[in-house]
């Protein structure tokens, strides 16, 4: 569940960079943040007193410059890593970092049986446990968690629901076990098995885990009077309420000299998965999944290699914007403004990408330079984007758009979708594999995020909210089939 109070701190500590960026003395009032932000006799809202409020506000200052929060030296200003931020030429190679001090609230996941047991003739747990971790003791039952191996039998025996599972929520949330706790109690990311989901970052209650922004890195080349370009993924229209073309206004209002939007190249994605799937059925094979979702590709790469042959060949919207973008305006910087967090990962591995910043980041940004989107006037996109391609930022949107973009027999194309990425599609998807079809139809979407990437861990509206903003724009579009009459 997103947190919203979580969010609000995050934000308040980007308006106050942003603003620090825009002074006289940048290092200066970076320093001064946590300072800023609990005043001396001001309430302590979180912590224990206020210097462990105010370490707490330096650290997230450090994700705000983009800085790992794991090598923090306490003993070096905040000013000085504010010059840091501003000289470096390389975005971070992975995108989160844990705040570890803020980490501290989570005991280690276990199984335990509560106060509602009966002590039941039944036994039903005991018989369940295949690794003889429960007893009676007492006149209730009790779990040896030496013994215990988390297989859940005993909770679903139990017809008083009586054991529960105490969870860690990052833990729980990541589906692919690049979270845990290190030797000292305290969350640490396997970046080796981390896709970049995002899914901790929205899980944990305290709001440990950031993504390192890049907001400075994109500031300093707008304010060094290079041509930044703003590419707009599609599930942005659902996050702020105003018209597009007032939010493509805001978007060069702020600094930005141009806005592309990303259904643009969601259009190519579009045509070119239609055009893939309809080559490997020919040839025989089952089925394919679609391939748009950077943290799938992610799970495929490091997790899944042998669904490799099953996924399309097809590239991103957000690449092929940005190869439109770079070819219309090759000086240009090419940002773009995101709700997802594997798209850092993507813009790695793209050389077509230069900067990332999410939504969180663009909403702090106006609020910092006092732009109120829905106040402006419209400006037209250069590109009118079909009504699927708006589509994609919802779940079921991209088969949707493959499926229009078919020039085929319709009924051949068989949609299926994985809403979300929880760990028990990691089975399925092996199986699918290994098997060699999918029993849902031929062609499989897969959104690391339920919802689509209008619930992406960086949005700031509400999942619904969202999408019948998208909805209600992606309407006012021609189709794919009016646009290639």
């Amino acid at each position: 569940m997103r947190t919203i109070e979580v969010q609000k701190l995050k934000r308040e500590i980007l308006v106050y960079l942003i603003k620090a960026f825009y002074s006289g003395d940048f290092a200066e009032n970076v320093r001064l943040i946590p300072y800023a932000m609990r005043p001396k006799g001001s309430p302590v809202p979180f912590r224990c007193c206020i210097h462990k409020e105010r370490a707490i506000l330096r650290s997230r200052t450090l994700a705000g410059l983009g800085l790992a929060i794991e090598d923090d030296n306490e003993r070096v200003e905040l000013s000085a890593y504010a010059a840091q931020a501003l000289h470096r030429t390389r975005n971070a190679e992975n995108p989160l970092t844990v705040l570890q001090s803020a980490c501290q609230g989570c005991a280690e996941s276990f199984i335990h049986v509560t106060d509602l047991c009966q002590n039941c003739v039944a036994k039903s747990c005991i018989n369940s446990c295949k690794f003889g971790a429960i007893k009676t003791a007492r006149g209730r039952a009790s779990i040896d968690n030496a013994k215990c191996k988390k297989c859940r039998l005993c909770i679903k025996a139990c017809p008083y629901q009586a054991i529960v599972k105490t969870i860690v929520p990052c833990e729980n949330a990541c589906p692919t076990g690049a979270i845990a706790k290190d030797s000292g109690g305290l969350a640490c990311i396997d970046t080796a098995q981390c896709i970049s989901c995002g899914r901790c970052v929205v899980a944990c209650p305290f709001g440990a885990i950031h993504n390192k922004s890049q907001i400075i890195d994109v500031l300093k080349k707008i304010k060094e009077g290079k041509k930044v370009i703003a590419m707009l993924a599609p599930a942005m229209l659902g996050q702020m309420p105003c018209a597009a073309g007032q939010l493509h206004s805001a978007l060069k209002k702020s600094g930005f000299a141009q806005v592309y939007e990303v259904a643009q190249g969601a259009e190519i994605t579009a045509r070119t998965e239609a055009k893939d799937l309809a080559e490997r059925l020919q040839n025989g094979a089952a089925f394919m999944t679609t391939s748009c979702c950077t943290a799938y590709n992610e799970l495929v790469k490091k997790h899944l290699p042998e669904i490799r042959p099953f996924v399309s060949r097809t590239q991103t919207p957000l690449h092929y914007t940005a190869e439109i973008a770079r070819r219309e305006q090759p000086d240009a910087v090419n940002v773009f403004v995101s709700p997802c967090l594997a798209k850092f990962t993507e813009a790695r591995q793209d050389s077509q990408i230069d900067h990332v910043l999410t939504f969180e980041e663009i909403s702090a940004l106006f609020s910092a330079l006092n732009i109120e989107p829905e106040e402006l006037p419209e400006e037209n996109f250069a590109y009118n984007s079909a009504r699927e391609a708006r589509g994609f930022a919802l779940s079921g949107g991209v088969a949707k758009s493959v499926q229009a973009a078919w020039t085929g027999d319709p009924a051949a194309v068989k949609p299926a979708l994985i809403n979300g990425l929880p760990k028990t599609a990691l089975h399925e998807l092996r199986a699918y594999a290994q098997q060699g079809r999918c029993p849902a139809g031929n062609l499989l979407e897969i959104m690391c995020c339920e919802g689509g990437c209008a619930n992406g861990p960086a949005v700031i509206n509400a999942e619904k909210a969202a999408a019948a903003r998208i909805t209600k724009y992606a309407a006012e579009a021609a189709t794919l089939a009016d646009q290639q009459i």
